[in-house]
């Protein structure tokens, strides 16, 4: 769960930070995506330093 709330986190940041910069429609699309897959990324270390210490 932390994974996909991490997905999804990241790719609302990704958003609204392009949307500040006044990028069109693929801008926020792309910085999306890019921030989406490394907060999932993070997420995952997160999930795997969770269970192992659980």
């Amino acid at each position: 769960m932390i994974i996909i709330a991490a997905f999804l986190l990241g790719a609302t940041v990704g958003w609204v930070r392009a949307a500040r910069r006044n990028g069109n429609r693929l801008d926020k699309l792309q910085y999306a995506a890019g921030h989406a897959i490394f907060f999932a990324v993070a997420g995952l270390f997160a999930t795997l330093v969770i269970g192992r210490l659980a």
